[in-house]
């Protein structure tokens, strides 16, 4: 089995989607305020503790955030609501994240996209949800020893985890229950949490708020603190 750290230099290389791969590759430097910055433009990696025992599982990198930074939810709105949350509850040690190698450091937290690259108009097909499935699979697995909880930011994160949770032998109801903000699982020793994606749209709209999302992570945490 590989270790995480050669994982995430598989993902980095992967070329297996070619509309993600030319989407990822052709918008890098084309935002006004990012020209002439080196963007990653690879896919992007899980991001925190080999032994961590919280996983945030959500979407995608974004064109001009982690497909820029090479760092999940780094350098763009939807992180920077993240961290400020994560550092509030005593998951992160600072409440920004702009760019690797800021000292910023996540405590017993791993944060995991079912898709690793950009997708156009952050929406990945089906298609691509699936081929990219086998990287999360292969993450949770290397995680499953010391995972307790895992926080799954929307529906699209929910609907990519469950089928891999079922297929690893974790006891996933069938139906496989809805997504819903607030909604907890109880799969064994696992915990999962429902929380609306930290997108723009969700925050400014007002669906989501600060409180709602700390409120989630103070749950998920009370279970890997009591374990």
């Amino acid at each position: 089995m590989r270790t995480l750290a050669e994982l995430d230099a598989a993902v980095s290389g992967c070329r297996a989607c070619p509309r993600l791969v030319e989407w990822r590759e052709g918008v890098a430097g084309t935002k006004a305020a990012f020209r002439g910055e080196e963007y990653w433009a690879r896919p992007v990696p899980g991001f925190g503790p080999a032994d961590a025992t919280l996983a945030v599982v959500g979407l995608a990198p974004s064109a001009h955030g982690a497909n820029r930074t090479g760092r999940m939810f780094t350098g763009d709105p939807s992180g920077d609501f993240l961290f400020r949350v994560l550092h509030e509850v005593g998951l992160a040690s600072q409440p920004t994240s702009t760019a690797i190698g800021d000292g910023l450091e996540l405590y017993g937290t791993r944060l995991v996209s079912p898709v690793r690259c950009a997708p156009p108009e952050n929406k990945p097909t089906p298609a691509e949800r699936d081929t990219c499935r086998a990287w999360l699979a292969e993450e949770l697995t290397l995680l499953r020893p010391t995972l307790r909880s895992i926080v799954v930011l929307g529906a699209f994160g929910w609907q990519a985890l469950l089928p891999v949770l079922a297929a690893a032998g974790w006891p996933v109801p069938s139906p496989r229950p809805a997504f819903g903000h607030g909604t907890v699982l109880k799969l064994g020793d696992l915990r999962i949490f429902g929380c609306y994606h930290v997108s723009p749209r969700n925050v400014q709209t007002g669906l989501l708020t600060h409180t709602m999302v700390a409120d989630v992570f103070r749950a998920a945490t009370s279970v890997t603190a009591s374990d």
